[in-house]
């Protein structure tokens, strides 16, 4: 079956490149506006035209058309367009913020980090979202969803990644809408009263006394925290080891409320209230009553935006079941995605989740089918089993390319957790829903404790199992962008090519093939040729990468030290080699010499223009050096000293040298030819 037959993909498709160009070029909103409008007048006119060939002329300007509509969800959604952004009239001194909190987000050692809408700038009515930082002290509580509070903050843009192919925390943050975070010292703000009740804020508060009345209950530590997470979106409390062994397993998506939760509990739900059927107006009342569970749970756990993304989606699958055409699945996903989901909030397509989810549920709805058909065993224990692995194979190749993206990692016993999970999955749901039911009545039996421990810790040991078997689990694999576009380009040729094998398909699938290959080799060819030096930036360390081609030699102030920026950079240029060793006191690099100062503050006057790296704070007199050696431009990493770099940075600037701190302004690229 081919995708692309259906004329709501191909509308979502074209949505999606509006979006993605309004998000590159940032185009205005007035602009946008009027070609929308515009190609909406032709668009009209050509309908009610009556020429015979009007068909390639609707056809353009029907594209036309989805794109601009595209670019204008996009402009409009961007809060900096917002006349009463907060943003956009930042003062240069502390401002009285009111601020309402609309999410919580995971702790970190020193911070209590909240998602806060802003209601008011002194007494000016404004709007936008902030990230706040709260500082953790044993006298300040940790703030609730609809709390308002007031505070003096100084708004700060969100700092870029300081070592190169970081994860991008500034972009993750601005694709939620978010450009500016505060820090808040102890308890620096007043708690209003009397603040006003939202949908989320009652789901919050329903969750929290779910929480408290479960932990009453004699449930594992280990087992509680997995219960909060797949019934009450509340992952905070698994540990680290847990979470590194689900992920390990391929099995870290059911630690999330998402699409596959929703999908099952769907599917629960079918089962049911199947005898409704039977009743006069029975399938309506049966969809009714399917909807209105599903957002019933969707509260229940929190109404996040990822659980709002599923639940929506859901919606439309219930009803695309209910018609019971299964092409009709496709338009009704398509129209979710694009034409509901995405105009009210095209961000999400920058959202992994987002990607993710609609990537499985396509390709489970688009696969599953293919692969019924190519085995149907008559043994009802095989059948089942069969039907289980076709849903995860489904699953697993439609979200492979972007997992592979994202994590660079492949589990390769995905399918032995996944058909583990699944049925567990469903029994978890089901049983925990009524477990909830229980505890929420006050009336949940010691015994029925007992057995959901034993059901979810037996999943946890299966789990860590699969996880502990690290031969088949592939970690570092560097996969971009233009890899992902052909991998999908690769299925979809394929599945194609096997679905009606005609020549002219087997052909286009063999010669996307091809590309894929000349696209690596080029890939690779390019990356053989490269040859870079950093000096990044980490606390207490100061660290020089040398890469050429595809070998890579690390000098540090620590011997072989691992970070997650190195790892960030060999996954990016595909490093065959790694060569770890001492930060010696000189490196050549081109024409030109690189120095290195240490904690001795020893160097030599050399004759060669150089760059120099003050390194673990050395107590040198910097004007008098800049006197004797004259350098063309002064570095300072991560293990200095921050009043040794305010000094520095105020006697390069008053001696006009540059100077780059990497704690500021990022790891720095040494240029291969440095002018003096």
């Amino acid at each position: 079956m081919s995708l692309l037959k259906f004329a709501s993909i191909k509308l979502t498709l074209l949505l999606v490149i509006g979006i993605l160009l309004g998000s590159f070029f940032d185009v205005n909103i007035v602009i946008s506006g009027v070609l929308t409008v515009v190609f909406l007048i032709a668009l009209g006119l050509c309908f009610y035209t009556k020429k015979e060939n009007k068909t390639l002329a609707f056809g353009i300007l029907t594209i036309g058309t989805t794109i601009c509509l595209g670019v204008l969800v996009t402009a409009l959604n961007n809060p900096k367009n917002d006349t009463p952004y907060f943003g956009n009239k930042l003062a240069k001194k502390p401002q009285l913020y009111t601020l309402k909190i609309t999410e919580t987000l995971k702790s970190n050692t020193y911070y209590r980090k909240y998602i806060a809408d802003v209601k008011l700038v002194n007494t000016s009515g404004s709007s936008g979202k902030i990230l706040l930082n709260i500082a953790k002290d044993s006298s300040n509580a940790s703030l609730s969803i609809d709390d308002e509070i007031q505070t003096y903050i100084l708004p700060k843009s969100l700092p870029l990644p300081l070592n190169p192919y970081q994860f991008n925390y500034k972009k993750y943050m601005e694709n939620l809408g978010i450009y500016h975070q505060a820090n808040i010292s102890k308890s620096n703000y007043l708690l209003l009263r009397n603040s006003s009740s939202t949908l989320f804020g009652i789901a919050s508060k329903i969750r929290k006394d779910l929480i408290s009345k479960l932990k009453k209950h004699p449930f594992g530590t280990e087992e509680l925290s997995i219960i909060q997470a797949l019934l009450l979106g509340q992952r905070q409390d698994i540990s680290n080891t847990t979470y590194d062994q689900y992920k390990k397993a391929g099995a870290i998506h059911i630690l999330a409320v998402s699409g596959l939760h929703i999908g099952i509990l769907l599917l629960i739900l079918e089962f049911l209230l199947q005898p409704l059927e039977y009743l006069p107006h029975g399938k309506k009342i049966k969809l009714g009553l399917l909807v209105l569970l599903l957002w019933c749970f969707a509260l229940v756990a929190g109404f996040s935006a990822s659980i709002i993304r599923a639940t929506t989606m859901f919606t439309f699958v219930a009803y695309a079941l209910h018609l019971n055409r299964p092409s009709n699945t496709f338009n009704i996903l398509a129209l979710s995605m694009g034409f509901i989901l995405l105009v009210i909030n095209p961000n999400l397509i920058f959202q992994v989740g987002f990607q993710m989810s609609y990537a499985a549920v396509f390709a489970i709805v688009w696969l599953f089918p293919m692969l019924q058909r190519f085995w149907f065993p008559k043994n009802i224990v095989l059948n089942k089993i069969w039907q289980l692995l076709s849903v995860s194979i489904a699953a697993q190749l439609g979200v492979l390319p972007i997992s592979l993206f994202y994590f660079h990692q492949f589990p390769s016993l995905f399918f032995i957790s996944n058909l583990v999970v699944i049925p567990f999955l469903g029994i978890i749901l089901g049983f925990g829903i009524f477990i909830i039911l229980l505890a929420a009545i006050n009336w949940l039996p010691t015994i029925l404790v007992h057995i959901y421990n034993l059901v979810i810790s037996t999943m946890n040991n299966i789990i860590a199992w699969v996880a502990a078997q690290e031969t088949f689990l592939f970690t570092s694999v560097s996969f971009n962008k233009i890899q992902v576009l052909l991998s999908y380009g690769l299925l979809v040729l394929f599945v194609n090519a096997l679905t009606e094998t005609t020549f002219k398909k087997v052909a286009l699938f063999l010669t996307s093939i091809m590309l894929w290959q000349i696209v690596y080799f080029y890939q690779d060819n390019s990356l053989q040729k490269e040859e870079q030096v950093w000096v990044l930036h980490q606390t207490k360390n100061s660290i020089l990468l040398h890469q050429k081609g595809k070998n890579l030699h690390v000098m540090s102030t620590r011997d072989k030290i691992a970070t997650p920026s190195i790892n960030a950079y060999q996954i990016e240029k595909n490093i065959d080699s790694t060569v770890y060793n001492l930060l010696s006191n000189s490196y050549s690099y081109g024409p030109k010499t690189f120095t290195v100062i240490d904690s001795s503050g020893m160097y030599s006057n050399t004759k060669k223009p150089s760059v120099y790296l003050l390194s673990n704070s050395p107590k040198i007199n910097l004007s008098r050096f800049i006197d004797s050696v004259k350098p063309i431009k002064i570095i300072a990493d991560g293990s200095n000293y921050k009043s040794y770099i305010t000094r520095w940075k105020k006697t390069c600037k008053k001696r006009k040298l540059p100077f780059h701190y990497t704690g500021e302004k990022g790891a720095y690229l040494v240029p291969n030819t440095i002018s003096p």
